[in-house]
């Protein structure tokens, strides 16, 4: 008796090694045992490739990609086409109409009561694991074959409806199709590294199956894990959009099978350009959106339901670089939280030169202590890279901290530590009095 994991972690190991009929024979057994694990089948035809059987292995490919269009799994069924294409040397074109058909605008197959069939918990056990000590049997390749091929003929118990594909569920049919002939497939072994900190954004990526970590790393190189990402899972779209570096390494746990799109493959399908970036922008704001709603202390106090009602009262405004958000001595006009770029925070000092104060960044807020004091602005705040700002305007804001204690007590909070740092940057500079806070 073995585990899922165990028995495919040894398959692993095998086929790293060279010994693909041995992995063969692992992950025979997985699919003998549990047969809706469509990543054992791929696995499986893997093994297949690396023994010579082609021709075998394409229809294994082609039928797993078949399972994974019709369960919910649309990015494996993707890398599993382009595999049918690597391995016969002719399009799949039928899957792609499939994918096309289930997975795109206006699809009656997806649906608000979506699903996907879950993979087999890696605790699952193979009863009858193989003896790899013992002699293959002739007819074994054949029969393996023929097990990963027809191990789910009977099956019928799909899913009714499908969760769409992130972005690539938002364009027309032809954009679809181009986007998708423009993905590289990159199947990766564990500790591979995907995106590193501080590199320009150049791709990004769809995660088709398997597990990748997000982590940063500080100034003593310590990593500090961010977050994990599973199958399904869009990444590092933003440092492609923003121009940026990445903010962020993001590295394989295990294996993972990816799905590329690189800038010059965007520039390739110019047709389709402008929808796909206009469908990338909405998917990163909405993400961006969620993240500020999770971690910001602005939307802790509130329901759920709250929390969308309260973001929905903020407009987004872009600001290219040098744009001056706030300008010294202007009415306070309402409160801004910054969602992507950098913003700086400047004062000007008794001889008129503005001394730089702070940098705010993703998820700061500026602007609540005119709100709260009822004072003009007491620093100029200016874009200093391209940056989104949402707004909210003064009379929302005062009915808000008004009602709830919570978000008053945040903002007065803030502006203490902000006033602490601004003595502290200033030091002798200005003189800095109990009721004259520098940050807007």
């Amino acid at each position: 008796m073995a585990s899922l994991s165990e028995l495919k972690g040894h398959a692993v190991k095998l086929y790293a090694r060279g010994d693909a009929l041995a992995a063969l024979r692992c992950y025979d057994a997985v699919v003998t045992a549990v047969p809706l694990d469509y990543d054992a089948r791929m696995k499986v035809a893997d093994c297949l490739v690396a023994l010579g059987e082609r021709a075998g292995a394409t229809d294994v490919y082609r039928a797993v990609a078949w399972h994974c269009v019709k369960s919910g799994h649309p990015l494996a069924a993707v890398v599993c086409a382009r595999l049918v294409e690597a391995t016969s040397g002719t399009p799949a074109e039928e899957i792609v109409s499939a994918l096309v058909a289930m997975y795109g605008t206006g699809s009656a197959a997806l649906g608000k009561l979506a699903a996907r069939m879950a993979p087999p918990a890696p605790d699952t056990e193979v009863p009858n694991p193989p003896d790899l000590r013992a002699a293959v049997p002739p007819t074994f390749i054949g029969g393996a074959t023929q097990r990963a091929l027809h191990c789910l003929d009977a099956f019928d118990e799909y899913p009714e409806a499908l969760h769409p594909i992130p972005l690539l569920s938002e364009l027309t049919d032809q954009a679809f199709r181009r986007v998708l002939s423009a993905l590289l497939v990159k199947r990766l072994p564990d500790g591979a590294m995907v995106i590193r900190e501080g590199e320009p954004g150049t791709s990004f990526y769809f995660l088709a199956g398997g597990t990748v970590r997000v982590f940063s790393t500080d100034s003593l190189g310590q990593q500090n894990d961010l977050a994990q990402l599973h199958a399904g899972s869009l990444f590092g779209e933003m440092a492609l959009i923003s121009s940026q570096p990445r903010t962020a390494s993001v590295a394989v746990v295990g294996e993972a099978d990816l799905l590329e799109i690189t800038r010059d493959a965007l520039a390739g399908i110019a047709g389709e350009l402008a929808q796909v970036a206009a469908a990338l922008d909405r998917f990163t704001r909405e993400r961006l959106l969620k993240n500020l709603v999770g971690t910001s202390p602005l939307f802790r106090p509130f329901s759920r339901v709250q929390q969308l009602d309260l973001l929905r009262r903020f407009t987004g405004h872009d600001a290219a670089p040098g744009t001056v958000i706030i300008r010294e001595g202007d009415e306070g006009r309402g409160l801004f939280v910054v969602l992507t770029g950098e913003v700086e925070v400047a004062k000007r000092d008794d001889s008129g030169t503005e001394v730089p104060i702070a940098t705010l960044k993703a998820g700061d807020a500026f602007g609540e202590i005119s709100l709260l004091r009822g004072t003009p602005a007491t620093a100029t705040v200016t874009a200093a890279r391209q940056s989104t700002v949402l707004f909210l305007g003064r009379d929302y804001f005062d009915r808000l901290v008004q009602a709830v204690p919570e978000i008053r007590q945040y903002f007065e909070q803030l502006t203490e530590e902000r006033l602490a740092d601004t003595q502290f940057m200033l030091q002798d500079e200005l003189q800095i009095e109990e009721d004259e806070i520098v940050l807007v």
